[in-house]
């Protein structure tokens, strides 16, 4: 009895703790392919033609638009979803925890979800969960994950659109953690490329990504699980593979169509794109790989102000222009090129802050950076924002410069993401409900 109070006392109070994030009312419109926009911008190369209905390539340091067909319509997901779902658990959880599958994973095991046939009461580690869920795309893993690392799906999804609002990804809602058909899961090009930029930031989520291959080792009810890429751009047997593919993550409905967020670096210039809604993955992977061959054919990286930034091949930075913005105590350029934001770089601090806001900064300061290495291995260096003309946050790396130089930091290994203050709070609420309890136990035995 004691065990069932105290079970629903914790999912009380988990729920409690994570803010509940309303989706809105919107129409997901498809089966019309949208225009070029960045064909419009004077100076701007020509861009290939694709057959996805909307799509965007962007520079995965700076979060400059490169390519522009729709990005901002709304499109359905599918298990692109998933890339979310990853972010939000390796931020959240660690590689060793266990996970024993329950009746909230095993129900999706069935012919028309895609799983790896987990049964019920089965375990294995959340490394492995991470895996299953991108390599396999496997529903019944990311349930579990959700269950697992929220305490219940619901607020696990609460804490995927939290992550997605934090990211700036305002026209996206999740409904959950696998991208099953649902009218209140929806995203756009553009925010799911925002996404996947923030997750090659986290070296755990670039890690699992990238895999081509993975063992599941046997469990307690299962003999090991072999698992090999479904992505043709990652596998080198296909002949579609793309040399620098860094990862990625396909996606197909009804609905939805075939859908595909993928990443390549060559030369340390990294790029991602995403295309929506084709009849067929094939078309995916080679609009996506003629959009990466426009990015490294037509643009180049070049230096400004000490901060890389890809402009048209040709442009240097007499041709750009500026807006300066402050936030934090620092002064920031917004650079760019006819009108097009191209990056962004700090010019200069402002005035020393007092007070409050000094300690403010300072507070800021100490806890930042951000938790991106198995347990075995940890990367330093931070990653700053800034929004661009249109509202949309561009990260930039800064490895070697002070935290209290950036805009907005992503979230501490040593300090405490939101997610886990709530926790945090929510252990501390649990441990008081658990005395009173107690209390009222030995009262009524007494």
């Amino acid at each position: 009895m004691i065990k069932k109070i105290w079970r629903a006392a914790v999912l009380g109070l988990a729920l409690l703790m994570v803010p509940t994030v309303t989706a809105q009312a919107v129409t997901v419109n498809f089966g019309t392919a949208a225009a070029v926009n960045t064909d419009n911008i004077q100076g701007w190369p020509k861009a290939p033609e694709t057959a996805s209905e909307t799509a965007v390539l962007i520079d995965a340091d700076t979060g400059a638009v490169l390519y522009d067909k729709g990005m901002d319509e709304y499109r359905y997901p599918a298990s692109t979803t998933k890339i979310m779902t990853l972010l939000v658990a390796v931020e959240n959880s660690s590689p060793r925890d266990s996970v024993t599958f329950t009746e909230t994973g095993v129900r999706d095991v069935n012919w028309d979800s895609s799983n790896i046939g987990m049964k019920l009461g089965e375990t294995m580690s959340m490394k492995d969960c991470w895996y299953a869920a991108i390599i396999e795309s496997a529903n019944e893993v990311c349930a579990q994950i959700a269950e697992t690392i929220g305490g219940s799906e619901a607020n696990f999804i609460n804490m995927m659109n939290e992550k997605a609002k934090a990211l700036g990804c305002s026209r996206t809602h999740f409904a959950n953690a696998g991208g099953l058909p649902d009218a209140n899961h929806y995203t756009t090009a553009h925010d799911l490329a925002k996404i996947m930029r923030a997750g090659l930031q986290n070296a755990r989520f670039r890690k699992v990504i990238s895999a081509v291959n993975y063992t599941i080792p046997a469990t307690n009810l299962s003999e090991a699980r072999g698992m090999h890429t479904h992505m043709p751009l990652m596998a080198q047997e296909s002949n579609l593979y793309y040399e620098g593919c860094i990862g990625g993550k396909t996606g197909s409905t009804q609905d939805a169509g075939h859908t595909l967020v993928v990443a390549a670096e060559r030369n340390g210039r990294t790029y991602i794109a995403v295309t929506m809604r084709t009849s067929d993955l094939g078309m995916n992977c080679t609009d996506s790989i003629a959009l990466f061959d426009y990015a490294f054919n037509n643009f180049d990286s070049i230096d400004v102000n000490g901060t890389k930034m890809t402009v048209p091949k040709g442009v240097t930075v007499n041709d750009l222009t500026t807006e300066t913005m402050e936030k934090g105590g620092n002064t920031f350029d917004q650079y760019y090129y006819n009108g097009q934001f191209v990056g962004y770089a700090k010019t200069a601090s402002v005035s020393p802050a007092s007070g409050t806001e000094a300690q403010e900064n300072t507070e800021a300061a100490a806890s930042s950076g951000e938790n991106t290495a198995e347990s075995e291995s940890r990367t330093e260096g931070e990653t700053t924002q800034v929004s661009d003309a249109e509202g949309n946050t561009a990260s930039q790396s800064t490895s070697g410069q002070e935290t209290g130089e950036a805009v907005q930091t992503e979230e501490a290994s040593e300090g405490l993401s939101d997610t886990a203050k709530y926790l945090l709070i929510a252990m501390g609420g649990m441990g008081v409900l658990l005395i009173a309890l107690l209390i009222a136990l030995y009262i009524k035995n007494g």
